[in-house]
C-alpha cells in the first residue's frame, strides 16, 4: 500500500498554510515579467506588485511569502508541483505559519530561518528558505523561526511575523 505512513506524515507542501486561523494573507499583484518560479518563496513590494527577490536583499525589509492557492486551477498539478501564475493576483503570507521547501541544512524546533539572497545554485533559488547560514548568500529572517525539522521531502513549516 502505497498511501500509509508507517513513522511521519509530510510535513506538508510548500507555500501552503499550514494553520489557517493564524495567517494574515494579502491580495498582491504579481509581475509577469519578473515571475515567481515556486511557491513558498519569499518575495517583496516593487514598484506595485510582488516580485520575487531579486539577490541582495537585507533583513527588516516589508518582505512576504508566496502562497499556494488552495484549490489550484490545473487540475492535473500535483500536490506541491503546481507552477505560480505568471501575471494576474496571487496571494502574500504577511504573517502566520506556512509550510516552506528546506533547500540546505537541518531545521530544528525554534532554530534559525535563512533566506538566500545571492549565488542560487541547484535546488537553491533566491528567496529559498536554508537552515544554515552561507556566507553572505543568506540572510537571517529575523522574524521567521522553525516549528520542526523537515520531513523526507525537506517540507518544513516556519512560523513567520508571529
Amino acid at each position: 500500500m502505497s498511501n500509509v505512513f508507517l513513522y511521519r506524515m509530510p510535513g506538508g507542501i510548500p507555500g501552503d498554510i499550514s494553520r489557517q486561523s493564524q495567517a494574515t494573507v494579502e491580495s498582491v499583484q504579481l509581475d509577469s515579467a519578473n515571475a515567481f518560479s515556486a511557491y513558498g518563496l519569499v518575495g517583496k513590494v516593487s514598484s506595485g506588485k510582488f516580485v520575487p527577490f531579486a539577490g541582495g536583499e537585507a533583513d527588516g525589509a516589508d518582505y512576504g511569502i508566496l502562497v499556494r492557492p488552495y484549490p489550484t486551477a490545473s487540475s492535473q498539478d500535483g500536490l506541491g508541483t503546481s507552477t505560480p501564475p505568471t501575471s494576474g493576483m496571487g496571494d502574500c503570507l504577511k504573517r502566520g505559519y506556512i509550510t516552506v521547501k528546506l533547500n540546505a541544512g537541518t531545521a530544528a524546533l525554534n532554530g534559525t530561518v535563512y533566506v538566500r539572497v545571492a549565488t542560487p545554485g541547484s535546488g537553491k533559488p533566491i528567496g529559498g528558505f536554508e537552515a544554515a547560514a552561507d556566507s553572505t548568500n543568506t540572510i537571517a529572517l529575523s522574524k521567521a523561526r522553525f516549528m520542526s525539522a523537515a520531513d523526507a521531502d525537506g517540507n518544513v513549516e516556519i512560523a513567520y511575523n508571529i
